[in-house]
């Protein structure tokens, strides 16, 4: 009997022209060429291309153009968006948004410009002060009143999963920390990843946002559990970050494998499109997890270290790919810097998902026990940390133990998050993880 093997995924490994469409996103070599198309049947007439200056000097902004000028789409391109945006830099956004009466988005670049697309929608649909809509306490924590204009996300770098988040992250000068805005209605309309954008980036961007989504796909597994909350009072006031659950595990470990198999061979050889494209994919399913259940401790400090490092006389410069006129921790590697120190930290509060996750990320656990958990998570991502050449803790971007404090005092405002972890968390506990974070080897 002869059998049709029309289910042999396998024979689509590399081909640039197959594409995989899934409800929230369409992923594919060559996949940005659909942009158009897309756009047209969200019903977009005038959109607005939110990118940076970087992204707009790049082949793929006229790719972009063209393919929505062939759909009949009117366009025009707001290249002021900045790589960890700031409160100004969103208000301005806003008021582009605004004043250009547009009836849809296109976010063209990184997590920054993403971010910044969801926030100048909701800011020119439903207006309103500036920190109405920022978490609380930090902000009033508005809920976003409705449904806001079409968003097609593109991303351009390989792994901040913000093309399929209701999340937009945001440096309050105010406060000298990172927060943001969180709503479903933020949540883009449509991702298109395109694997091809990822062939001429440099090894520290990869690098950057491979350990955000590692750290994603890790704090979602570890979180605190969804059945711990308690219940809300009607579905529609249910949170769109709900704790760890069955669906979002499912993502976390697929995401974990491929992260832990490709990461490396992704940062150190720029040829491996194979490695890069995994990543991508990976990232994007780490982004669907984490936008489920929330993220926790790593992601809530690393608000403030991202945040301090502007105005606390720090001269450290991020890699080669991201801006160098001032200092700079770029979010993946301020998320990943404290995060062997948070494992150690949370390990004993959930053991066996600890080495679960650890497990998925490929590290070695014959023999552990529930007392290894925390150090075998820890371990691994050193290990990766050292054969990525990234810095050793803290201490090689500019902090030292007298800056513990207040960088615990910027982290703790970050409830939505802190409290997201499955082990209690004091001020105090955040002050001694951001100390035993100083170095690691």
């Amino acid at each position: 009997m002869h059998c049709c093997a029309y289910y042999n995924l396998s024979g689509h490994e590399g081909d640039p022209s197959f594409t995989v469409d899934v409800n929230q996103f369409t992923f594919g070599r060559g996949a940005l060429n659909e942009v158009g198309d897309h756009a047209r049947a969200l019903g977009m007439k005038r959109v607005a291309i939110m990118t940076d200056a970087t992204v707009a000097k790049l082949p793929v902004l006229a790719q972009v153009k063209t393919k929505l000028a062939a759909a009949g789409i009117d366009a025009v391109v707001y290249d002021e968006c900045v790589v960890e945006p700031t409160d100004a830099s969103f208000q301005a956004a806003g008021n582009f948004a605004r004043e250009g009466k547009f009836d849809g988005f296109i976010s063209l670049g990184g997590g920054s410009v993403m971010d910044t697309a969801k926030a100048a929608n909701l800011l020119a649909t439903y207006p309103d002060e500036f920190l109405a809509y920022v978490n609380a306490p930090i902000g009033q924590g508005k809920a976003v009143p409705g449904v806001l204009k079409p968003h097609i996300a593109c991303p351009t770098t390989i792994g901040t999963g913000s093309e399929v988040t209701g999340v937009a992250i945001f440096y309050l000068s105010a406060m000298q920390a990172k927060t943001g805005m969180i709503s479903r209605h933020l949540l883009p309309s449509k991702a298109i990843i395109d694997p091809d954008v990822a062939k001429s980036l440099p090894a520290g961007v990869i690098a950057a946002n491979g350990f955000d989504a590692i750290s994603h796909s890790l704090e979602a597994y570890t979180a605190r559990a969804h059945s711990t909350r308690a219940p809300a009072a009607s579905g529609a006031l249910r949170p769109m970050n709900q704790g760890a659950n069955m669906w979002s595990d499912m993502g976390a470990r697929e995401a974990l494998r491929l992260l832990g198999l490709y990461l490396e061979r992704a940062v150190t050889d720029a040829s491996d499109n194979e490695a890069r494209e995994k990543v991508m994919f990976a990232a994007t399913v780490a982004g669907m997890t984490f936008s489920n259940t929330g993220c926790h401790l790593p992601h809530g400090m690393s608000y403030a270290v991202g945040g301090l490092i502007q105005t606390a006389n720090k001269d450290f410069k991020a890699p080669i790919g991201y801006p160098q006129a001032k200092a700079m921790v770029p979010h993946g590697m301020a998320v990943v810097l404290t995060a062997p120190s948070v494992y150690r930290f949370t390990g004993c509060a959930c053991p066996e998902r600890h080495l679960e996750a650890a497990r998925a990320l490929g590290a070695d656990t014959t023999g552990a026990t529930p007392d290894d958990a925390g150090e075998i998570v820890a371990k691994r991502l050193i290990g990766i940390m050292q054969r990525v050449q990234y810095p050793n803790g803290l201490r090689d971007v500019g902090y030292t133990e007298a800056d513990a404090s207040a960088l615990a005092e910027r982290a703790w405002p970050q409830k939505r998050v802190i409290d997201n972890a499955p082990r209690l968390t004091k001020k105090e506990d955040l002050e001694a993880i951001f100390r035993a974070s100083m170095r690691y080897w």
